[in-house]
């Protein structure tokens, strides 16, 4: 048996920075309260979602990891409460521009930097103007409680990143997130969609899953955006644990056995039955030519 307790975590944003570290700060307080061991807090909770549309102005933000207050203050944070925090943040590297992930061990050492691999850009989600296409490829690290696999928002629409995490060894999976309403169809609340497609990567894999989104109204120029919260926590069969509402501030936890998901997973056989010779059209984006 080797249990672990997984944190999800929700809150609004606003100009007001040091009021939003002082919120996250509180969130993971309470987490760690609850004994949580590793908390997922969501991307970019150091500012509103800035990508509702394209502005110059907002490129500034972006400061290189070792100069970034967030990164800064939460690893202390860790080191403080002897947890593990994959911290999101606006990266500049050079003249590239990143939306990353520095993963926080218990001690306050970072880990690794993980940058977003797959970049959208739809109305309302106007990332390409902002970030680069993240280089560092999916990582998975070892942390004091488990090794874990992170991707960011987008990242999680595509099975390819949680199945390369999973055969990198991911014993969690964890999602920060930005998403809400669509400009262009307010009808449409994809919330559903959202979390079942995290469900069928806990599934699918095997693997337990983290994944926390922002709450609230944000106005961006002409844009509004609304984020609608529903922070969740599965199990390896992809069952929801624990889960938050749409609108409130707040933690969910769960606790999970990690070998016993392992014992799991080696009992179904998936891995030992991929034909990974046979997945060549994955290799492509037209369904023929290989990518070069």
């Amino acid at each position: 048996m080797r249990n672990v307790t997984l944190a999800a975590t929700q809150m609004a944003c606003s100009w007001d920075l040091d009021q939003n570290i002082e919120t996250a700060e509180h969130l993971v307080r309470e987490a760690a309260g609850q004994g949580a061991q590793i908390i997922l807090l969501q991307e970019f909770f150091e500012t509103p979602y800035f990508c509702l549309e394209q502005d110059l102005e907002y490129l500034n933000l972006a400061r290189p990891q070792g100069n970034n207050r967030a990164v800064a203050h939460f690893a202390a944070l860790a080191k403080e409460l002897g947890v593990v925090l994959p911290i999101s943040y606006f990266e500049a590297a050079g003249m590239a521009r990143y939306n990353s992930l520095a993963i926080a061990d218990a001690d306050g050492t970072i880990l690794t930097n993980y940058r977003k691999t797959h970049i959208p850009q739809a109305p309302g989600y106007e990332e390409k103007f902002y970030f680069n296409p993240g280089d560092s490829g999916f990582q998975v690290v070892e942390t004091r409680f488990g090794r874990i696999g992170c991707g960011i928002c987008w990242d999680q629409w595509f099975p390819e990143t949680a199945r390369s995490l999973a055969l990198k060894g991911a014993e969690i999976l964890m999602f920060p997130t930005a998403i809400g309403s669509e400009p262009i169809n307010p009808a449409l609340d994809s919330a559903g969609h959202w979390r079942r497609t995290m469900q069928g990567h806990a599934a699918a894999n095997m693997i337990p899953l983290v994944a926390s989104n922002r709450i609230g109204r944000e106005v961006q120029g002409q844009t509004e955006g609304h984020f609608y919260g529903t922070s969740f926590i599965t199990g390896y069969t992809g069952e929801i644990l624990a889960e938050a509402g749409r609108i409130k501030p707040g933690v969910v936890t769960a606790t999970v056995d990690l070998d016993e998901a392992a014992s799991y997973r080696g009992s179904w056989g998936i891995f030992r039955d991929r034909r990974p010779e046979t997945y060549g059209t994955l290799q492509t984006l037209d369904g023929r030519t290989p990518v070069q």
